[in-house]
Formats: C-alpha cells, sequence, structure tokens
C-alpha cells in the first residue's frame, strides 16, 4: 500500500515529529511505501493568492472558483500543487500530524489544503455536480487518519471539557477537508498535555499507544459520518427528519453520537 504522510511543525527534535518518525518506521516495516509531505522542510507556500494562477482565465478580477477550475483543467496548476496532487491519488491511506494550534491546524497546513485542493479536483468535482462530495469525491476509497497533539491535559477536551470535545474542534478537517472529497477518515488520535512530557520513558509510552493505532490503519473502522448520497439527505442539503431527531449541530452528523 502507498501511504502519505503530511506533517507540519518546524521543529526538528519536536514530538510531532518524533511521532512521524514513527510512523515512517513502522508503515515501512510492514512493507508500505511511504512519502512524505514535510511542509515546514518543503517551505510550503500556505497563502492561496493571484500567484497561484500565473496563466489568468480573467485577468480583471480574481475569482478563485473559477481560476483554480480553470488551473486544473487546463493543466496550468503549479508544480508544486500538481505534485501533492498526484501524491494524494496514488496514495490508498493519508495521515496527518500536526500540533493543535488555536484550537486548528497550523497555518501552514491549512494552506497547504487550500491551494492543494483545486476546482474540479477536491471540490466542484465531476463539473460541479452536488452528487460527488461527502463520502463520494475523487478520494473515494482512500482512508485518513489524524494525529493531532494538544499541550493541554485530556479533561480539557472531554464532553463537558472547557477546549469541547476534539472531533468537534476537528470537524472542518475531518468532515470537510477529509470526508467531503470522498476519505474514509478514522477516529482522531490525539496526544494531551504534550508541554508536560519529560522524560524517555513517557515518550515511549505515547508511540507505543501509536504503534498500535497504526496498527489498525486499514481496519479500524471509520467515523460514522453520514453520506450525502446514503439517504439521510434526500435533497442533498438537508437532513431528513427522520434521521437524528431532535439532533441539530455537530452531533447530528455522526451517525453514532457516541463517536463524536
Amino acid at each position: 500500500m502507498n501511504i502519505l504522510i503530511v506533517y507540519a511543525h518546524p521543529e526538528p527534535t519536536s514530538l510531532t515529529r518524533q511521532m512521524v518518525d514513527v510512523t515512517t518506521e513502522m508503515l515501512s516495516a510492514a512493507g508500505h511505501t511511504v512519502v512524505h509531505s514535510d511542509l515546514y522542510g518543503m517551505k510550503w507556500k500556505a497563502v492561496y493568492d493571484a500567484d497561484d494562477f500565473p496563466e489568468r482565465d480573467n485577468p480583471e478580477r480574481l475569482s478563485f472558483i473559477a481560476e483554480s477550475g480553470h488551473a486544473y483543467a487546463s493543466g496550468q496548476q503549479t508544480p508544486d500543487v500538481l505534485a501533492e496532487q498526484q501524491k494524494l491519488l496514488a496514495a490508498d491511506a493519508v495521515v496527518l500530524q500536526f500540533p493543535l494550534w488555536w484550537y486548528g491546524v497550523p497555518a501552514i497546513l491549512k494552506g497547504w489544503i487550500e491551494r492543494v485542493y483545486a476546482f474540479g479536483f477536491a471540490y466542484g468535482y465531476q463539473n460541479g455536480s452536488n452528487q460527488f462530495r461527502f463520502g463520494e469525491g475523487i478520494l473515494k476509497g482512500k482512508r485518513a487518519l489524524v494525529n493531532v497533539l494538544a499541550g493541554g491535559p485530556a479533561a480539557d477536551y472531554g464532553p463537558r471539557g472547557i477546549n469541547g470535545p476534539i472531533e468537534q474542534l476537528l470537524f472542518p478537517l475531518t468532515h470537510g477537508a477529509l470526508f467531503y472529497p470522498g476519505m474514509e477518515v478514522l477516529p482522531t488520535h490525539a496526544v494531551y498535555s504534550t508541554v508536560h512530557v519529560s522524560t524517555a520513558e513517557e515518550v515511549e509510552a505515547i508511540k507505543a499507544v501509536w504503534r498500535k493505532r497504526l496498527a489498525g490503519l486499514f481496519t479500524d473502522a471509520p467515523i460514522p459520518f453520514r453520506l450525502q448520497n446514503g439517504g439521510d439527505f434526500p435533497n442533498h442539503h438537508t437532513m431528513a427528519d427522520h434521521v437524528a431527531p431532535g439532533q441539530t449541530g455537530l452531533a447530528a452528523h455522526f451517525a453514532d453520537p457516541a463517536d463524536m
């Protein structure tokens, strides 16, 4: 199998980067082909702007959707974006590893998503049809696993924790950027209280738990997000009245609320 690891941390000795090393070593030892996208190491251009479209369809006014679609369809995307799209298409699974910064992904990772997820590729798939998204896009059949490292304790991210559950905080990533274009997204693997990790024994314990999660990359059950075309959204926009009655917001999107 082909595995793409996308990771974002500027410090090579950080716990995040050590976890990336574990991912690489374990999956390579299992016979998988592992490819990296080290966003800081690549000096990835995080800002999505006019420089992404060297051959504009409309030089008078910048429309990101129109120019993204034009560049993708005409083969005029920048080389860095094209290379990352090819990595995604070749991958059987994608592992994202990063620290939680201000309740979300680092800006450089957000910029990777914004630039790589072109119109016609990850959204606007198949001529902009509304039928092919949320579980049925261009990345359908691939698996995704998120490994996030948070400074605060697990209690802060519990069902009634002050920060909110990690699956809800990362909903824009897991449900949006990963499930939207078709991937099966595994429950998030979070490492908490990282600012208090100080001993080699603590680090090794964290790595051991991560190795167990990696062992289930192709066998563990994914988060039960509701498919757009699975019957729960009869008009492809709004959930049917009989689905998750009484629930609203993010909780309604999990077929099993225990997974949220």
